[in-house]
């Protein structure tokens, strides 16, 4: 179950307060990386609350067992678990009658409308709250400096712990292994609850409405609604006009804001190209202007074995078509022994696979695909893309 304005969503909907309605209208998705990243997560807690006693050990390994027989496991995500449930209590262990707290629900109603999430880890101990969040993936690095999940965490915390302990301090923590990212930021717990109050209960507010007005920026990034949305679009256009100016002309202050925003444009054009295939191939869309093709592939040996053992019996000097232990490229084995002869003795272990779904433009030579069901099986190989970790 997700909160509409999860904390893991809070820098998009604290900073665009329309999007999360949005995003209810596109379908819920997991990917290979989120499901990793659940387990990573589920074996972090179990080791951690191995080492502080918090669990029997029959219970224990037959979890482990559990986690280590699930088909994402492996032994770099082990460690990585490792190394967290260490670093936990390490932080631990080094304070005088410290609290610790492992997975724990909070309530953030207070400020966020039905707004709930749970804890990693959170460690109290002289006036200080110590958040501690692990984050295992590997594809943005994630910086503790000014985190808005991590902030609606503490405030969360701050307002359920201090029923029972005295807090000045609120440290938010993050442990990215795969990145050896550690980062904390560190606020006072008056400034944290002024935050709450003055800033997050009037943008949650507009956010659980879907009013306010639409802001892109790199917030955008894992939005569902991204590859659809006006405000992003017109936004990344604005600086593509500056495609049509003469390099010349540009002053170095449009040249620096083209290196600026430049990867954003171009990682929102990826997506745009992306999400525009999947509709092709999955729902039969016919964009204006484009139609889905076949596209180009490259040979592959379809028995390398039996090509080696054709040449060497052709007697035919390894040299020419061996790099130790495997076999040189289609293209080099040709150089090297000549079309003619790659053609009689290896034609019938050589295939040319067909190529994947692709928009193109319509003056493109190749033939229309018409059927989606037909593109499903012929291309089934093709690459719809996923959201980022």
């Amino acid at each position: 179950m997700h909160a509409l304005l999860s904390p893991s969503g809070a820098s998009r909907w604290l900073a665009c307060t329309p999007s999360a309605r949005l995003e209810e209208t596109f379908p819920q998705s997991s990917n290979t990386a989120a499901d990793e990243g659940t387990l990573a997560h589920a074996l972090a807690e179990l080791l951690l609350r191995n080492n502080l006693k918090q669990i029997k050990s029959v219970l224990f390994e037959k979890e482990l067992k559990k986690i280590k027989n699930h088909k994402l496991y492996n032994a770099e995500m082990n460690g990585h678990a490792m190394d967290y449930a260490s670093f936990i209590m390490e932080k631990y262990e080094a304070l005088k009658d410290a609290t610790i707290i492992v997975e724990d629900q909070i309530d953030l109603t207070e400020f966020v409308p039905e707004g709930f999430g749970t804890l990693d880890c959170a460690i109290i101990a002289d006036y200080i709250l110590d958040i501690n969040d692990l984050k295992y993936g590997k594809g943005v690095l994630v910086e503790a400096h000014e985190n808005k999940q991590m902030m609606l965490y503490a405030l969360g915390a701050l307002q359920k712990y201090s029923l029972s302990y005295h807090i000045d301090k609120v440290r938010m923590t993050i442990f990215q292994p795969r990145l050896d990212n550690h980062s904390s930021f560190e606020v006072d717990a008056a400034w944290l609850l002024e935050w709450g109050e003055n800033e997050v209960k009037q943008k949650a507010a507009l956010a659980h409405q879907g009013k306010g007005d639409y802001v892109p920026g790199s917030h955008c990034q894992f939005c569902k609604a991204r590859n659809e949305c006006k405000a992003l679009a017109d936004h990344n256009m604005q600086l593509a006009s500056y495609a049509f100016e003469d390099p010349n002309k540009l002053s170095p202050e449009d040249i620096a804001n083209i290196l600026d925003k430049g990867p954003d444009m171009v990682k929102w054009f990826s997506g745009i190209k992306t999400y525009a295939l999947q509709q092709a191939v999955s729902h039969d869309m016919k964009w204006p202007g484009f139609k889905l093709v076949q596209g180009r592939s490259n040979r592959k040996y379809a028995d390398p074995a039996a090509i080696i053992k054709t040449l060497q019996k052709a007697k035919i000097s390894n040299d020419l078509f061996l790099t130790e232990p495997e076999l040189v490229g289609i293209g080099a084995l040709e150089k090297n022994i000549g079309k003619a002869v790659v053609e009689k003795l290896c034609s019938a272990h050589i295939i040319k696979p067909p190529g994947a779904a692709t928009l193109v433009p319509e003056w493109d030579k190749r033939p229309e695909i018409n059927s989606t069901d037909a593109a499903k099986i012929a291309f089934e190989d093709v690459d719809l893309g996923s959201e980022a970790d």
